[in-house]
């Protein structure tokens, strides 16, 4: 392999996808189904639904997104909490379960982001197409409507369908820019008082409702994100991903979105399938690293006590905070799937600290999330729940089998296109901190570009944390290796 050029990611992002039992081409059965889909696509004003499409719904998302899955409108009251209105993606209408596009997201269970091809759970066709809610279109949603007081406290709230409207598709960068400095409005935000006016009050309520998170506990984590700049289809640089306060904002209404369905489907008497991160089984070493830094913290598990020495940590080194994010995250493990049986009370999560949370915002990528929306839809008909618990109780395997193969293709991914980027930066130096020591090696993470490697001279002696000026001396992009030397 002489040049960048000869690196074939598409091939290798599929040939990964195949490894980990994925199947990312859709069957002949699907296509036909899709095509009758398209020539007959269900009304978008059934009587059944409410027609709200006059209301000043806008999106924020990504700025390549095209499966957007929520769109998002407040309202505030003269002397009263503020309403917030969330429309989710009706998909159930347009993919019945039993199909044969049912039965393949079931298999899937989740978009693979790759970096370089999006494998999609559902046919672009629908999840970037109709069952989008992309600006100007008329879509059918599920619509999550609840109170939020002054103290971030979620109160009365009402789950029905309605016909709605996009108006504004939004991305989190431009829009987090403006909401951090109050200048420099993206074009559709700066020609719209109203939508203004509409995303401060958004973003107010968002901030209130993370506070209160946060007073019951809930981490404040800060790990790096990257994701590849790509010039002709091909990967030039890695750039970090800023987290703005638009981001903050999607994911507060999200968190309290998803407690208000999980309340409602158990007030109702329906099981569901519940989004966890268990009580962290190595929370003996989160004590050790506290210790490290010395934080007492409880002998049993305490998000808030971990919440509390997190806070001083970050102001106290914020440069090393997001390695010990990392750190925290690795340690508490991976979040799961479960069913949660009518008068049973299934594990909270953890890092988010709340005790009721579904998966229920994003139909479109998330085969859980399309199922909680055929039991919500079963409960506003008041019909009998879809779904066994036996049922459910094996889609929610399926989904965690799955989310934990797709983090492997797309870190192995990441790491393959990293290689790429930096095969043409072989010799340059670099500032780097130490991220992992173990029986494999020494592992650093250069500060610009944030790319990880491995230390495979003058690793001796060196610790997480340290910070060190490395050279760049071997990439292997198919395997995904990038080594380094200490200068």
């Amino acid at each position: 392999m002489n040049d960048n050029h000869q690196v074939n990611l598409q091939a290798l992002a599929r040939q990964s996808m195949l490894e980990h039992g994925f199947h990312p081409d859709f069957s002949a059965a699907v296509r036909k189904e899709l095509q009758s889909l398209e020539s007959h696509a269900p009304d978008h004003h059934p009587q059944a639904a409410r027609d709200l499409r006059q209301l000043l719904w806008s999106s924020i998302d990504n700025d390549t997104s095209r499966d957007l899955d929520q769109i998002e409108f407040a309202q505030e009251a003269e002397d009263g909490p503020v309403r917030i209105q969330i429309a989710i993606a009706d998909v159930d209408a347009f993919v019945p379960a039993g199909s044969a596009i049912d039965k393949h997201a079931s298999d899937q269970t989740t978009t693979v982001y790759t970096g370089v091809h999006n494998f999609s759970m559902l046919p672009d066709e629908l999840s970037t197409g109709l069952t989008s809610l992309l600006e100007d279109q008329e879509r059918l949603g599920v619509v999550y409507e609840f109170s939020v007081d002054g103290e971030g406290c979620v109160g009365e709230h009402n789950i029905y369908r309605a016909s709605v409207r996009n108006h504004a598709q939004l991305a989190y960068p431009s829009v987090g820019a403006w909401l951090n400095s109050g200048s420099n409005a993206p074009p559709k935000v700066a020609s719209s008082s109203e939508l203004q006016k509409q995303l401060l009050l958004q973003n107010r309520v968002a901030q209130v409702l993370r506070k209160e998170r946060y007073r019951r506990g809930a981490l404040n984590l800060q790990t790096i994100e990257t994701h590849p700049l790509m010039t002709d289809g091909k990967p030039v640089d890695i750039e970090t991903q800023q987290k703005t306060p638009a981001n903050d904002l999607i994911e507060d209404f999200m968190i309290a979105a998803n407690e208000v369905v999980a309340r409602s489907l158990e007030r109702a008497g329906f099981s569901s399938i519940r989004r966890v991160v268990k009580t962290p089984k190595r929370w003996d070493r989160i004590v050790e690293v506290a210790a490290q830094f010395g934080t007492k913290l409880p002998g049993e598990p305490d998000s808030k006590a971990l919440q509390d020495f997190l806070c001083d940590r970050r102001a106290v080194d914020p440069d090393h905070f997001p390695d010990l994010s990392l750190t925290v995250v690795k340690l508490l493990g991976s979040g799961e799937y479960v069913l949660e049986r009518v008068g049973e009370t299934a594990p909270g999560h953890f890092g988010l600290a709340v005790q009721d949370y579904t998966h229920s915002t994003a139909p479109n990528r998330r085969y859980a999330d399309l199922v909680t929306q055929r039991l919500i839809k079963a409960m506003l008909a008041k019909r009998r729940s879809p779904y066994s618990d036996d049922e459910l109780a094996a889609i929610a395997q399926q989904c965690t089998k799955q989310e934990d193969a797709a983090r492997k293709v797309e870190r192995e991914m990441g790491k393959r296109i990293a290689a790429v980027v930096m095969r043409s930066r072989i010799g340059q130096s670099f500032t780097a901190i130490v991220t992992g020591v173990n029986e494999h090696g020494s592992f650093v993470r250069t500060t610009h570009p944030h790319v990880e490697g491995m230390l495979v001279r003058g690793q001796k002696g060196v610790d997480v944390g340290d910070k060190l000026n490395v050279t760049l001396v071997h990439t292997d992009p198919e395997r995904g290796y990038i080594d380094f030397a200490r200068s």
